[in-house]
C-alpha cells in the first residue's frame, strides 16, 4: 500500500492510509452534521437538570506539585454518582481564570500543567468509568464497552453523561477557586465531550479542542480506525438504528451552537480519530482558531516541536479570550 508523502516514510507499516484520501483543502470543506430537531432543547434540559445537582465537593488529599497545591477531590456527577478529580491552584496569588482540562480515552494518571498558566486554577476531571481515579465508577472501564454504554437511552448514554459531568466538575472548581471565567481544554475523547458540553454553559470564555473525537458521524462511520470509532462503526453496522441514536451526541452538530472563540488543533493523518471527523468539528465553529497538525495520536519527525508550538499558541488563545471577555 502506498501512502501520500511524507506519511509513506513516516508510517510505512501503517495498516491503512490515515488521511483517508483527504488533503487539507478537502478537509476544510467537510460539513458538520446538521443538528436534528430537538438537539438544542435536549441539551438545554440536561444543563438545567445539572444546575439542580449539588456537586458537594470533598477534598480527599493534598500535596504540592511544581510549586502548586494539588488536591484530589470527590464530587457529584450529573446523575449524582461520586467522581474524583484533581484540582490545582495557581502558582502565586489569586487565579484570573479557571481551566477545565479533560483527557483522552485512556483516562488520566497524573496532571499535566503544560496548558495551565501560572495565574490559572484548574480541575482535571476523569471521566466516569475511566482510570485512574474513576475506573469502573458509573460506566465500564474497557473502551469497547464504555463507548456503547447506554446508547439506546439518550438520558443514559455514557458520552452524554461524561459531557454533563463536566458541568459539575466546573462547579467543583469554582467552589474551590472562586467565581472565575472558565476556559476548556480537551484532547481526543476530551475534545469531543467538551464540544458536546461547551455550548450550553455560559461560564466559558473559550476552549481548545485537540484532535477532537465524536464529530461528523457520517464520515466516522464510513471508515476504519484504531480508536473507539471502530467499535461504534461495527455496532452501527450490526444495529443500523444506532445511527439515529448517535445524532444528539455528534460534536460537529453541538459545537455550532457555541458563541465563544474555540481553537481546534486538527490533524491531517490520524489512525485513531479520522481527520474528516476532526475537521467536521472545527468547521462548525463560528469564531475559529485552527491549527493544522501533520499527524495526531502519533510521533513523527518534528512532533515534539509541533506539540510545543501548539501549546504556546493554545496559551495565547486563552490569553486573547480572557482579554476579550474582560
Amino acid at each position: 500500500m502506498t501512502f501520500p508523502a511524507p506519511y509513506d516514510t513516516w508510517f510505512p507499516d501503517a495498516a491503512f492510509d490515515s488521511t483517508y484520501g483527504f488533503d487539507e483543502s478537502a478537509l476544510r470543506r467537510v460539513r458538520p452534521v446538521a443538528a436534528p430537531p430537538g438537539l438544542a432543547e435536549t441539551w438545554r434540559r440536561w444543563r438545567a437538570e445539572a444546575k439542580g445537582v449539588d456537586a458537594a465537593p470533598r477534598t480527599l488529599s493534598s500535596e504540592t506539585v511544581e510549586g502548586r497545591e494539588v488536591s484530589v477531590v470527590e464530587h457529584a456527577g450529573a446523575d449524582g454518582i461520586r467522581l474524583r478529580s484533581w484540582i490545582v491552584g495557581p502558582a502565586t496569588g489569586a487565579a484570573r481564570v479557571g481551566i477545565v482540562h479533560s483527557h483522552g480515552y485512556g483516562g488520566r494518571d497524573a496532571i499535566d500543567l503544560a496548558r495551565v498558566p501560572d495565574d490559572a486554577a484548574a480541575i482535571f476531571p476523569v471521566a466516569r468509568g475511566l482510570p485512574t481515579l474513576n475506573a469502573g465508577v458509573g460506566a465500564p472501564e474497557l473502551v469497547e464497552q464504555h463507548v456503547l454504554a447506554g446508547l439506546d437511552d439518550p438520558d443514559r448514554y455514557v458520552l452524554g453523561l461524561c459531557a454533563r459531568d463536566l458541568w459539575l466538575a466546573a462547579d467543583t472548581l469554582l467552589a474551590a477557586a472562586g467565581d472565575l471565567p472558565l476556559y476548556y481544554v480537551g484532547e481526543s475523547f476530551g475534545g469531543g465531550i467538551g464540544a458536546l458540553a461547551l455550548p450550553w454553559d455560559d461560564r466559558y470564555i473559550g476552549a481548545t479542542l485537540i484532535v477532537p473525537s465524536f464529530g461528523q458521524y457520517d464520515e466516522r462511520l464510513a471508515v476504519p480506525c484504531l480508536g473507539s470509532g471502530e467499535v461504534v462503526r461495527a455496532h452501527v453496522a450490526a444495529h443500523p438504528e444506532a445511527r439515529e441514536q448517535l445524532r444528539l451526541f455528534d460534536a460537529s452538530s453541538t459545537l455550532g451552537f457555541t458563541r465563544v472563540p474555540v481553537r481546534v488543533e486538527a490533524a491531517l493523518w490520524d489512525d485513531y480519530v479520522p481527520p474528516p471527523g476532526q475537521f467536521g468539528v472545527a468547521n462548525a465553529v463560528r469564531d475559529l482558531d485552527l491549527e493544522v497538525l501533520p499527524a495526531g495520536h502519533a510521533e513523527y519527525p518534528g512532533s515534539d516541536a509541533a506539540a510545543a508550538r501548539a501549546v504556546r499558541r493554545g496559551r495565547a488563545h486563552l490569553t486573547r479570550a480572557l482579554r476579550a471577555a474582560s
